[in-house]
């Protein structure tokens, strides 16, 4: 069993035990319920490399990454240095995230959050638009391709935004529909957790014209962005790469400055 199975095996008891605490009519009656999603594809636009920086303590591939960082203060000092929108794990044994999280990081700024999740079930689609969550995101690998579209037409009632995340052609070319507002390449095998930025390069010429797209995992060079931005990219998830730092929101500004120059 690989990694990314037994994180959706253990997905799947998490969710069951959550439904047994808290009601989907106690998750509609939150206060951020009834918020209305700021579009993640016009924030990736509106940001000249639109970046994705992400709140992450530790992950199964590199163990604790940051174990210091606060989410309010990170997430501050993302937006302050210009990030387009913030990534927050909400995974708590394999990535050490919260929900918890997710709400401090809505409370903090006012660009697209994204709940970087497993998603199984409809019940955590619920979840993160009650906790504040502008964007979801559908993992190809982790679900059917009916499961994909059935929670993408769900999110979208309910004013969310959904990257889907795909790794190969094969998935690019089946999953995607007209529910998905941008669809990302993850550079990163879910199951060797091998990165490789040129995933994305490779899947490029597959993408349906007009897509609004990202690259995902692995990207930690000036350069590998200036060439992906070049070769059409909109927009880039970060995460490791500002976590391993002391201080993850002046490690952004610093790449930003290095980005203009």
């Amino acid at each position: 069993m690989n990694i990314l199975d037994k994180i959706i095996l253990a997905k799947k008891e998490e969710v069951a035990a959550a439904k047994a605490k808290v009601s989907t009519t106690a998750i509609e009656q939150m206060p951020l319920f009834e918020r209305v999603c700021p579009s993640l594809a016009d924030s990736l636009k509106s940001h000249p490399y639109g970046i994705i920086s992400e709140f992450k303590r530790q992950s199964p591939s590199k163990g604790l990454i940051n174990g210091s960082a606060k989410p309010v203060e990170t997430a501050k000092g993302y937006e302050a240095a210009g990030a387009a929108a913030i990534s927050c794990l909400t995974d708590e044994p394999f990535f050490g995230g919260t929900l918890a999280d997710l709400s401090a990081v809505r409370g903090a700024v006012d660009i697209p959050v994204l709940r970087k999740e497993f998603i199984v079930d409809e019940y955590q689609i619920l979840e993160a638009k009650g906790y504040g969550a502008d964007i979801i995101l559908l993992i190809a690998s982790a679900l059917s391709v009916e499961e994909c579209h059935q929670f993408a037409a769900f999110a979208k009632s309910l004013g969310l935004n959904t990257l889907l995340e795909v790794h190969d052609k094969e998935e690019l070319l089946k999953y995607q529909n007209e529910d998905m507002d941008v669809v990302g390449v993850n550079n990163r095998n879910l199951k060797t957790f091998v990165t490789d930025y040129r995933q994305s390069l490779e899947l490029l010429p597959f993408f349906p014209s007009g897509t609004v797209k990202i690259s995902e995992s692995g990207l930690h060079e000036v350069s590998q962005l200036k060439e992906l931005k070049a070769a059409g990219f909109d927009g880039f998830l970060i995460g490791e790469n500002f976590m391993k730092t002391e201080n993850p929101g002046q490690a952004i500004q610093d790449f930003m400055q290095q980005l203009k120059e």
